[in-house]
């Protein structure tokens, strides 16, 4: 599947927030939004009058940066979130936090959804004890996501993890740091997604 490999600081500057794909970099005084907090591009500094379609745009490409989704993939997604029970935009979101790229994040093996995602191709993990390397593959509750015996000596993911506490692991996940294993214990719930996304601009946007 093709994905975007440019640089990824461009995306952050577009959508005039820290979308955090770079890892460290973000928390860093190197951070583009810190130094250029203008969108990209000759034309980046010049005000624009955005219309209410410009505005549920932003919103699905911000979401779709954040969790590194190409537009076909995301359309599936909301086709899926769609059919299913409850609100979906919700729903929406839901899908993408179970990503196992994601959980991955989530646990702490990595420094960014990006990093994290290379693990993941790299064949660094197991689910339920079998190597899993689709970035995009679903969990479920009970699934058991855990760091290859091969790989656990791996200093990039000993450190990573070390650095990670309980505290900072999402409430629906739970991590064993000296095994370096986690455990999907319950679906995610809106209030457990930190992030500023509006996700009913994003309903809005395809119910067009």
């Amino acid at each position: 599947m093709a994905r975007y490999t440019g640089a990824v600081c461009r995306l952050c500057r577009r959508e005039g927030m820290k979308l955090y794909l770079k890892g460290d970099r973000c928390y860093s005084d190197k951070c583009a939004i810190i130094n250029k907090a203008y969108a990209p591009g000759q034309h980046g500094t010049g005000r624009k009058k955005v219309s209410e379609y410009g505005i549920q745009l932003r919103e699905k490409q911000k979401v779709r940066r954040i969790y590194g989704v190409q537009e076909k993939q995301f359309r599936i997604y909301f086709a899926h979130a769609a059919r299913q029970k409850g609100v979906t935009g919700e729903n929406l979101l839901r899908l993408l936090e179970l990503r196992l790229d994601n959980v991955t994040y989530r646990l702490g093996f990595g420094t960014s959804r990006v990093d994290a995602r290379q693990l993941v191709r790299h064949g660094h993990f197991t689910v339920n004890g079998k190597k899993v390397n689709i970035p995009s593959y679903l969990v479920k509750v009970g699934d058991v996501i855990a760091v290859r015996e091969k790989s656990k000596a791996s200093p990039k993911l000993v450190s990573v993890a070390e650095a990670v506490t309980n505290k900072q692991v999402m409430k629906w996940l739970e991590l064993d740091k000296a095994n370096l294993v986690g455990k999907v214990i319950n679906l995610p719930q809106r209030e457990d997604i930190d992030l500023p996304i509006t996700e009913q601009l994003i309903v809005e946007l395809y119910s067009r």
